[in-house]
């Protein structure tokens, strides 16, 4: 969806593709060196990340602030929260802005990690977290060689939280050939 409704992003991250890859398949040596992918990828993931919440069971007593939590007590943190929080992301928050994670995620975090946690944190983060990008980047650098991707007048943007966070009425593009091949 953003790289439809983002042609400046769309096109920087065409041209990176086809400077590693050529009309290749990707590979794992490249998909190493995507890093205009990565830096949308975590936006996206910053912006509509899989998951809203992380629950957690505090066995012990904890003082969160100016709160104390009793033991056993279940804590529903919304990760949402802290990726669209303007303390740490600036006033432009809810914007796309790839860029931010120019020069990685501790850097784009102000070194501080649990203010970027799509796949979780710590022990507990997503077994499949790898999977997920390496799978996202080269079904991305397939379509990006083949195709470019524009935003279906159709679609209405109504993202919701079943489990996780998903478009309600899924996302419709339109994807042209680039060549007449494609």
């Amino acid at each position: 969806m953003h790289l439809a409704i983002h042609g400046d992003w769309q096109e920087k991250a065409r041209r990176e593709v086809v400077d590693i890859f050529g009309n290749q398949n990707p590979h794992l040596e490249g998909i190493a060196k995507l890093k205009i992918m990565t830096m949308i990828i975590n936006e996206t993931l910053r912006l509509y990340g899989p998951t809203s919440v992380l629950q957690r069971t505090g066995t012990r007593e904890i003082q969160l602030g100016k709160l104390l939590l009793p033991a056993n007590i279940d804590i529903l943190p919304l990760n949402i929260g802290l990726h669209r929080d303007p303390h740490f992301w600036g006033n432009d928050v809810h914007h796309f802005k790839p860029e931010r994670f120019a020069e990685g995620i501790a850097k784009a975090t102000n070194y501080t990690a649990a203010a970027f946690f799509p796949f979780g944190l710590g022990p507990r983060s997503c077994v499949g977290m790898t999977f997920a990008m390496i799978e996202t980047k080269i079904a991305l650098s397939m379509i990006l060689q083949r195709y470019t991707i524009t935003l279906s007048p159709a679609y209405v943007h109504s993202p919701i939280l079943i489990l996780t966070l998903q478009p309600q009425n899924g996302i419709q593009v339109i994807l042209e050939p680039i060549h007449s091949n494609a």
